[in-house]
């Protein structure tokens, strides 16, 4: 093998490739050894391809084929941000089937999760195993006041300079802002080809009133749901309420469920050395 076919195995030297499914050309990042059933990464409200942990992501990529992916209208990607969670599902169809894929696993954060669960509610057999971290389900308790919370903590982070991400993810005590300021700095300008484009105002907004939307609609039957299911989250969640997480475990048939202590919504950042390998080993069985 010489050194071209090698894979890469850091996301934060991954190159940046587009592939274009129904007129969208989604950019997107991969990593890890090629070959059988991929991880698809699904990321979080506002956020591009630069917003991924590195150290969870390379640890699934030291054995897996790992790909990461804007949706339409984030960072690269072409087109409109779609206004439900229903239409995100649909384009990461659309990508998923671009590479010529029949199956995949998905790994997923926040907006990233309900985004997956709707996938497979449309598309069942796509999905073989599944990881839900700091998510909760179509309909869930506060998931609609979202936007309200969103708002507040990017002012309190534009009066004291610092990362939105800081007050959203991580509790304000001295282990969370120790947790905040490493997670910030492993995401923020560290990949190490050009940077992804920032996400637009309009496209965040229409993101949010999806989010809303997803937080009133009718709750999906996850009692429907078989695909092996692993959901992880901080115990202190103010984002996506942390009794949520719960509600997933109990209507997913033999999910398994993780509550990180004294931490928020980045709950799985802030243990990332924790929780890395049980992701891993969890896809992987």
């Amino acid at each position: 093998m010489n050194t071209q076919d090698k894979p890469v195995t850091s996301y934060l030297e991954a190159p940046t490739r587009t592939v274009t499914a129904n007129g969208v050309t989604f950019a997107y990042r991969e990593l890890g050894p090629k070959g059988g059933i991929p991880v698809v990464f699904f990321v979080h409200l506002a956020a591009t391809l630069d917003y991924w942990d590195p150290r969870i992501v390379d640890a699934i990529a030291a054995d897996r084929h790992v790909i990461a992916f804007d949706q339409r209208g984030v960072g690269a990607t072409t087109g409109e941000v779609p206004d439900s969670v229903e239409a995100m599902a649909e384009d990461a169809y659309a990508f998923i089937k671009a590479l010529g894929f029949d199956q995949v696993d998905v790994f997923s954060f926040s907006l990233g999760g309900f985004v997956a669960q709707a996938l497979i509610a449309a598309h069942p057999d796509l999905v073989r195993r599944l990881v839900l971290t700091g998510t909760g389900p179509k309909g869930g308790k506060d998931i609609d006041k979202v936007a309200g919370l969103t708002y507040l903590d990017i002012l309190k982070a534009t009066v004291t300079r610092s990362d939105p991400r800081e007050f959203l993810f991580f509790n304000r005590n001295a282990a969370g802002k120790r947790a905040a300021k490493a997670y910030v700095a492993r995401t923020t300008g560290a990949h190490t080809e050009v940077q992804d484009a920032p996400m637009k105002v309009k496209g965040f907004q229409t993101q949010l009133g999806a989010i809303k939307k997803w937080g009133r609609g009718t709750p999906h039957d996850l009692s429907r749901l078989t695909q092996p299911t692993l959901i992880a989250n901080g115990d202190h969640d103010r984002m996506v309420p942390s009794v949520l997480s719960e509600d997933l475990h109990r209507r997913i048939p033999g999910s398994e469920l993780i509550i990180y202590p004294d931490s928020g919504h980045g709950g799985v950042f802030q243990y990332h050395e924790q929780f890395a390998p049980v992701a891993a080993a969890f896809l992987n069985r």
